[in-house]
């Protein structure tokens, strides 16, 4: 009798794919970027020039703070040497021409008294180049003058370019009969404010 044999089946190969091998990746292009270099932009300087032709710095530009501090630090300086102050000479004449001009600004902003003060009657410049004097109809007017004084003050010095300038008021009862101006002095007294008034005199054939 014939033993069974025995079948060893082989195992079944599967053909199974491999895995694909990752290509390799290209580097991307390098491109150099152009950067613009940044624009420097400089602060304009507004110059402006006052009624009296003085040209002053706008207070909106870098230039103009950098001219304020400079100012500033000047007047610091003057205040604490006040040698180092303007004294230059002036006349009568030059004076005159900047006390009309103020006594203008006064009526122009409504200040008509201290304008009125003003040229109640022509000051006069003391020999000693600096003092200037005013004659005043009463008490009143000279202690009501002196009290408001300061702004002019700096008018003059700043003008003039001295400050040893005083303004001294004296009290003189004659003129106060100048107070009441005859057609002609009023007259006058407008003309030295305001000169354009002889040219409309004489354009209109206008009398006094």
């Amino acid at each position: 009798m014939s033993q069974p044999v025995a079948v060893v089946s082989e195992p079944s190969v599967t053909n199974t794919p491999e895995p694909e091998k990752p290509v390799g990746l290209s580097p991307l292009p390098v491109k150099e970027l152009e950067v613009d270099e940044p624009e420097v932009v400089k602060p304009t300087v507004v110059r402006v020039e006052d009624n009296d032709g003085e040209v002053k710095v706008s207070a909106f530009s870098l230039a103009s703070i950098r001219k304020k501090k400079e100012m500033e630090q000047t007047q610091r300086a003057h205040l604490n040497n006040p040698d180092a102050l303007p004294r230059n000479s002036f006349n009568e004449t030059d004076m005159r021409l900047q006390w009309n001009k103020f006594a203008q600004r006064l009526s122009d902003t409504g200040q008509k008294i201290m304008a009125t003060y003003m040229q109640i009657n022509d000051p006069h410049l003391h020999t000693d180049g600096f003092t200037i004097r005013l004659e005043l109809p009463n008490e009143g007017s000279k202690v009501d003058f002196d009290n408001n004084k300061h702004e002019l003050l700096g008018y003059l010095r700043g003008k003039l370019h001295n400050h040893d300038i005083v303004v001294e008021t004296h009290v003189n009862e004659i003129v106060s009969t100048k107070y009441a101006f005859t057609p002609e002095e009023k007259y006058e007294k407008l003309k030295a404010m305001n000169p354009a008034v002889e040219i409309l005199r004489k354009m209109f054939d206008l009398d006094i």
